[in-house]
Parts: C-alpha cells; sequence; structure tokens
C-alpha cells in the first residue's frame, strides 16, 4: 500500500469527519514505524475499521490512536507497551513528572477499557464458527458416513436426523445477513429435495419397509423430460 493521502482518507470517514483529516495526521500515519509491514497493516486497519465511527461522537484523531493501539495489541504488545508505542510524548510527559508505575498503569487500564478501542477490538474478532469451518465439515462427513455405514439402524438413523437439524434451511435470516437471493440458481429446489428424500428414506427404516442395506443400494435415475 502506498502512502495514504487526505483524499484516501476522507472516502472512509463520515461525513462529519472528514474536515478533521489534515496534513499533519496524514504525515503521522505514514510514519507510524519504520517497520514496513508494520506501517502497511496499522494503515490497513485505519482505513478497515471506520465503521465503529458511524455511531458515536469519537473524534478523527481518537480513532487513529485506537487503531494504532490494537494493532499494536493485536502484534502481542502488552497494554503498557502499545500505550508507549501509541503515546510516547504522552508517556514520556508522565515519567518527566515523576508519576508512579501504579498510576500509569491504571492511566493505560482505563485507555484499554474505552469504548472506542473495544469497539475497534470486536472488529478484530473472528467468529469462532469461522475458525472452525475444517472441523465443523469434518464432523458433517462422519455423520454422512454413518448414516450409511453404521453398525446399527439406530446409530444410521441417529446420523441421518443429525444431518437435517442441522443442514436444513434456517427458519428465519438473522439481522446481520444480507445475501441476495432473488436469483433462482434452483440450489434450493435441489437441497429440500435430498433432504425429503432422507427423511422419508429415515421413516422407511424406522417403520421396517426397507434394510439399511436396500436404502444404501438405492440407485438415482436420471429424469427424461419430454420436449
Amino acid at each position: 500500500m502506498s502512502d495514504l493521502n487526505i483524499e484516501t482518507l476522507q472516502k472512509v470517514l463520515p461525513s462529519r469527519l472528514k474536515g478533521a483529516v489534515t496534513p499533519s495526521l496524514v504525515q503521522r500515519i505514514n510514519n507510524i514505524s519504520s517497520d514496513p509491514v508494520l506501517n502497511e497493516q496499522i494503515k490497513s486497519n485505519i482505513l478497515g475499521y471506520t465503521s465503529v465511527l458511524q455511531n458515536g461522537k469519537f473524534k478523527t484523531e481518537e480513532y487513529v490512536n485506537a487503531v494504532i493501539y490494537v494493532s499494536y495489541k493485536l502484534m502481542g504488545y502488552t497494554n503498557l507497551d502499545s500505550y508507549i508505542k501509541t503515546f510516547p510524548q504522552r508517556y514520556q510527559l508522565l515519567v518527566s513528572k515523576g508519576t508512579s508505575s501504579k498510576d500509569i498503569a491504571a492511566y493505560v487500564t482505563m485507555y484499554n477499557k474505552g469504548k472506542l478501542v473495544n469497539k475497534i477490538l470486536e472488529q478484530t474478532l473472528v467468529p469462532t464458527w469461522v475458525l472452525n469451518q475444517d472441523i465443523y465439515q469434518k464432523a458433517i462427513n462422519t455423520q454422512a458416513e454413518l448414516m450409511v455405514t453404521g453398525k446399527s439402524e439406530k446409530v444410521r438413523a441417529m446420523a441421518a436426523h443429525s444431518l437435517l437439524t442441522h443442514l436444513a434451511k434456517p427458519e428465519k435470516a438473522g439481522p446481520l445477513i444480507n445475501i441476495d437471493m432473488t436469483a433462482n440458481t434452483g440450489l434450493d429446489d435441489l437441497k429440500e429435495t435430498i433432504c425429503k428424500l432422507a427423511e422419508m428414506q429415515q421413516n422407511m427404516i424406522k417403520s421396517g419397509k426397507a434394510s439399511t442395506k436396500e436404502i444404501a443400494e438405492q440407485q438415482i435415475q436420471e429424469a427424461v423430460i419430454d420436449e
């Protein structure tokens, strides 16, 4: 990423904060660190977390400081070290005034618990279900295998039920889901058909109308469409 300029930073900020972008602020962002990798990451974070500014009366400089602080924390620095690196002049002023280590630690703790810092930290968190996608898929594969090859009908029926439960179409879409499903790709129809087939097979096994071996050996016939 090349150096930020005023126009780039203004584009990602709410309208009420665009006027607070000054050449000195942009220069500070571009010269955060002599480490180019760290510099690039901090600039990327500053551009990427601006959604936290949509609500609240935060200032642009406060936002930049909080992002820098959080960026250092994400690198593994302690709260105190992150604070010192973010506010070197402020820290030196405290030391020059003879402020005790205990009091400085208290200031750091207060800043770390601030609303803006924590709103930015929330943006950096990766949901557990995303981190464990591979485990989730392995669990599905295991259940699918048990449904076909389990040694007892009870195990096969429970595996089939588990798949029907966890792969069913959600009844209600959450407020954070924003996926355009207007285009009909046929995938919904296919999934619904598969679910109905699995449910029917499960009922046949339970009622004794068919064995698991018969179900497993069933063949899918290709439909012939009259033109």
